[in-house]
């Protein structure tokens, strides 16, 4: 299942070294992640402390441990917005096939 996840990066009590360091961390693992075809698509928000993923969940399950405990950043990260999408080629079809 894939996800459009747009995300804010909430500094809270941090200091900027130590969201330099939780941020580094998450790179980290965000370009793991993007290998292992978990994440098809990183994007920095230019100016902002916000990220858009598009995520390749398996479950929602899922979903929720990793955005929820899973992520270096997870305390400080703010969901804005969680949508599910699928691939634009797979909608084409079902409207060439009026979906039936």
């Amino acid at each position: 299942m894939l996800f459009l996840i747009k995300a804010a990066v909430i500094q809270k009590d941090l200091s900027m070294d130590e969201l330099w360091e939780k941020w580094e961390a998450e790179a980290k693992l965000c370009l793991k992640a993007v290998e292992r075809k978990k994440i098809i698509g990183a994007y920095k928000i230019s100016g902002q402390r916000k990220v858009v993923l598009i995520y390749n969940a398996s479950s929602h399950d899922e979903l929720d441990r990793t955005f929820m405990a899973g992520l270096p950043l997870s305390e400080y990260v703010e969901i804005e917005e969680m949508l599910p999408i699928r691939p634009y080629e797979d909608f084409a079809i079902d409207v060439g096939n009026r979906w039936k």
